[in-house]
C-alpha cells in the first residue's frame, strides 16, 4: 500500500474519518488528495491532516491509483461523468470506490464510459471514531489485488464484509447504514422515560449511554447470541420480563421489520432515482 495514492472526490465527514483512520494506520498523507469545493473544508483537511487539497476534481483524479466516491447520491452523475475521460484515459486504470447509498455499479460504470474496475462500499457513520461497519461489493473487473486495496481503506476505520449479490446492499443499507439512528432513537427514549420516572436529564442520559455500550460490548465479546444474553438476563417474574412483556406485545418484531424494509426500499428507489441520469 505504500506505493498507493489515494484520491478522494469530496472531502466530508466519512471522507474525513477514512483520511483519519488511514494516517492513524500509516498511510503518508502526501500519499492522498481530495478535491473539495468548499474553502473551509479544504483549510480544515490540510491543516489537520496535512493532505494535498484542491477544488479539482481532475486533478485529483489524475492522481489517485484509488479514487473513492464520496459525493451525494444526486451529485453522482455530474460528478462521475465529469472526471470520466480523466480516468478512463489513464493507464493503468485507477480502482473506483463509490459509498453513495443507492447508486449502482452499472450506473458508476456507464457514467465512466469504460469497463471500469468499481467498488461500491456501504459504511456507517461509527467509522468517524473507528467503529464503523462496511458491506463492500466488487464488479468483474476488480482484480484480487483491488479488492485488498478497497477493504483495506474501509477496514481502516471498522469491520468489512464482502457480498457477492449488490441487491443486499440495499440490505446493508437499511440494517447497518441506518442503523446508529435506530440505536440513537432508542436511547433518546430510554433517558427521557428515566427522566420521566424520575431521574435527572444527567443522570438518566450517563446510564442509558454506558447501557448501550456496555450491552454492545458484551454481544460483541460473548459466542452467544443477543437472544441467549437476553434470555441470561431476564429472570421469571422479575423487572426485565414485565418490561419485555409490554415491548412484545406492541409487535416489535413487526415494527422493526416494517422500518428496516422501508429504508431498503428507499435505497432501491434512490438507485433507480439517480441512477437514471
Amino acid at each position: 500500500m505504500s506505493e498507493e495514492i489515494l484520491a478522494f472526490l469530496g472531502g466530508g465527514s466519512m471522507a474525513t474519518s477514512l483520511i483519519a483512520g488511514l494516517i492513524d494506520d500509516g498511510w503518508d498523507p502526501e500519499r492522498i488528495s481530495v478535491a473539495e469545493p468548499d474553502r473551509r473544508q479544504q483549510e480544515h483537511l490540510s491543516d489537520r491532516w496535512g493532505v494535498h487539497v484542491t477544488h479539482d476534481n481532475n486533478e485529483v483524479a489524475q492522481r489517485g491509483t484509488t479514487v473513492v466516491l464520496c459525493v451525494k447520491p444526486q451529485i453522482m452523475a455530474t460528478v462521475v461523468r465529469g472526471v470520466a475521460s480523466t480516468l478512463g484515459a489513464r493507464h493503468p486504470q485507477p480502482l473506483v470506490v463509490s459509498i453513495a447509498a443507492g447508486v449502482r455499479e452499472p450506473d458508476i460504470r456507464r457514467w465512466l464510459n469504460y469497463d471500469a474496475a468499481v467498488v461500491r462500499a456501504m459504511p456507517n457513520t461509527p467509522a468517524l471514531v473507528r467503529s464503523g461497519a462496511a458491506a463492500l461489493y466488487a464488479n468483474a473487473f476488480v482484480s484480487e489485488v483491488q479488492r485488498n486495496r478497497a477493504e483495506s481503506i474501509l477496514r481502516a476505520v471498522g469491520i468489512t464484509l464482502w457480498f457477492e449479490d449488490e441487491d443486499l446492499l440495499d440490505a446493508v443499507t437499511a440494517l447497518s447504514g441506518s442503523g446508529p439512528a435506530y440505536l440513537f432513537l432508542w436511547m433518546e427514549l430510554m433517558a427521557s422515560t428515566g427522566e420521566r420516572l424520575g431521574l435527572s436529564r444527567e443522570a438518566a442520559n450517563l446510564l442509558t449511554l454506558q447501557t448501550a455500550f456496555g450491552a454492545a460490548k458484551m454481544a460483541l465479546e460473548s459466542s452467544e447470541s443477543p437472544s441467549m444474553l437476553r434470555s441470561r438476563v431476564t429472570s421469571a417474574g422479575g423487572t426485565t420480563e414485565q418490561a419485555l412483556k409490554v415491548l412484545q406485545q406492541a409487535d416489535l418484531e413487526r415494527i422493526f421489520y416494517e422500518a428496516l424494509n422501508r429504508a431498503r426500499e428507499r435505497a432501491v428507489e434512490l438507485g433507480r432515482l439517480y441512477g437514471g441520469k
